[in-house]
């Protein structure tokens, strides 16, 4: 069906010149308080520079070992033992107390630079209620610790799925790569956090007809949920042709997340949020997650139109969109507990997918 395979190249390579790269290098030293040890700054930014020179992406490596295509290549340690919270967390699934994943998305924290909570925060505290009184577990994940907490961070999706899927590894493979500098990611800990969880529940409100950004960049990183390669030594690493081969032989589109269940609470103050609920919605489905009913998918405004200067304000007076969220959690709840007592029919269980992707 398809020729040679090729792969096809002419972007331009970013790689510095070693004055380039000590220069970027120090401007993480800004404060003058730094200058007391120039000197072994110094020593620093040429042990960075000879470890980008020679690409020391994973510096600590084992053997995969048992399990494995390969077990004798070389993974990252680091890897290795996301990989391993990962397992763990899908062996004691089916027997851990019902647990929800609540999510808020918003970046605004009142001890950074918006000077005020968000009113996404606010919505959990209700969520959080209601579901404790139903005697959920609740995990907590505030998106807004990527603007607040020292060294937090998400680092972009680069998109080796569209080279092939088999190149885009569960979990994802790509980070921490140390010459490059781009570590202190938290991601192995977000796809823990999604792998203990029974059932998912996303407040966010709309940023420019869209998702913050904060939580586009944990969406994107999630790629490796919908079809990823558990198997990094099938690949090679990031070999991509070898990743293409595999896809084109036939390729089954794992997703460890499918069967939770998950709720949608979006809310704007002028446009958008319809969008964003739909792209949410869409995007869980897709996971093969889900839906904890219409009224647990929703969206709102809060202050529609009004000033931004009293927007908690309006959402004091909102009594019935707060309700909606002990519904949308009460739902949630309700949904978790059909699915684990086995009594959720899906219509379409037994009827054979004409494409996984």
């Amino acid at each position: 069906m398809f020729g040679k395979i090729e792969l096809r190249h002419g972007q331009p390579d970013h790689r510095l010149t070693e004055e380039a790269f000590k220069l970027e290098f120090k401007k993480g030293f800004f404060d003058p308080r730094y200058q007391t040890v120039a000197t072994e700054l110094d020593a620093v930014a040429e042990v960075a520079w000879q470890n980008y020179r020679e690409g020391r992406k994973a510096p600590r490596r084992v053997q995969a070992g048992a399990g494995f295509a390969d077990p004798e290549y070389l993974l990252s340690q680091e890897w290795l033992e996301v990989r391993g919270r990962l397992l763990k967390a899908e062996k004691e699934h089916s027997t851990s107390p019902s647990r929800v994943l609540l999510i808020n998305g918003s970046p605004r924290n009142e001890h950074t630079c918006p000077g005020e909570i968000s009113k996404s925060y606010r919505l959990t505290q209700i969520a959080i209620q209601k579901m404790q009184e139903l005697g959920l577990e609740v995990d907590l994940l505030d998106l807004s610790e990527l603007t607040s907490q020292y060294g937090k961070q998400i680092h972009p999706c680069k998109g080796c799925v569209s080279t092939a899927m088999p190149l885009c590894h569960w979990p994802c493979s790509c980070y921490p790569h140390h010459s490059m500098g781009q570590t202190h990611d938290v991601m192995g800990d977000i796809y823990e956090r999604w792998m203990r969880a029974h059932g998912v529940m996303i407040i966010t409100p709309v940023h420019w007809y869209q998702v913050p950004s904060v939580m586009k960049l944990m969406m994107d990183r999630l790629v490796c949920a919908d079809g990823g390669n558990p198997d990094p030594t099938s690949t090679q690493g990031k070999d991509a042709e070898k990743a293409k081969k595999i896809e084109l032989k036939g390729w089954n589109y794992p997703r460890p997340l499918a069967g939770r269940a998950f709720s949608v609470v979006v809310h704007g103050d002028a446009a958008g949020a319809e969008n964003v609920r739909r792209s949410l919605t869409d995007w869980l489905t897709d996971m093969e997650l889900i839906s904890a009913g219409p009224r647990a998918t929703f969206e709102r405004y809060i202050g529609y139109n009004e000033s931004y200067a009293q927007s908690h304000e309006h959402l004091d007076k909102d009594k019935a969109l707060m309700k909606e969220v002990e519904v949308a959690a009460t739902m949630l709840g309700r949904q978790i507990e059909i699915l684990r007592t086995g009594k959720f029919n899906a219509t379409d269980e037994a009827l054979t997918k004409p494409n996984d992707k």
